[in-house]
């Protein structure tokens, strides 16, 4: 039923418990798996606002990259060592609900799982949640755990 099955990963609880299930939805349809970690772009003037001043924030994307990619090699090293092969890793940059979905699409994506809480909390409660941003733009399945 389900040929490619993508997984967003943003390294939350929310997310580890969406990729266990993704990893045995994967194995009952011989579906395969992508990992797929967004970050944003950090611009100056976020910085500036924050309470939280970086030393070096020229490097901030750098910094922001090299975590989400720590992020989608941690889950895809989960997935094979449940015996999952065949799971690829993506990192990309840009707005995580509309570059999920934008992902889905270009890869024919069949079944996106994603977490119900994700890291960006305190984001939530202004704009809603990453997930319900998915399921509200997908064309395809949302599972969300």
């Amino acid at each position: 039923m389900f040929k490619r099955i993508l997984l967003p990963a943003d390294g939350s609880e929310g997310a580890f418990k969406a990729l266990k299930l993704a990893v045995e939805l994967r194995k009952v349809h011989d579906a395969e798996l992508m990992i797929l970690s967004v970050f944003r772009h950090h611009s100056l003037r976020e910085a500036s606002m924050s309470m939280v001043r970086p030393r070096d924030p020229e490097h901030m994307d750098d910094l922001m990259k090299s975590y989400a990619r720590e992020v989608a090699e941690s889950f895809k090293r989960y997935a094979l060592e449940q015996e999952c092969p065949g799971v690829r890793a993506f990192v990309k940059s840009g707005h995580t609900a509309k570059t999920i979905v934008e992902f889905a699409e270009k890869n024919d994506v069949d079944l996106i799982i994603v977490g119900s809480h994700g890291l960006g909390e305190a984001e939530q409660l202004l704009v809603g949640s990453v997930s319900q941003k998915v399921v509200g733009m997908a064309k395809c399945p949302v599972l969300v755990v």
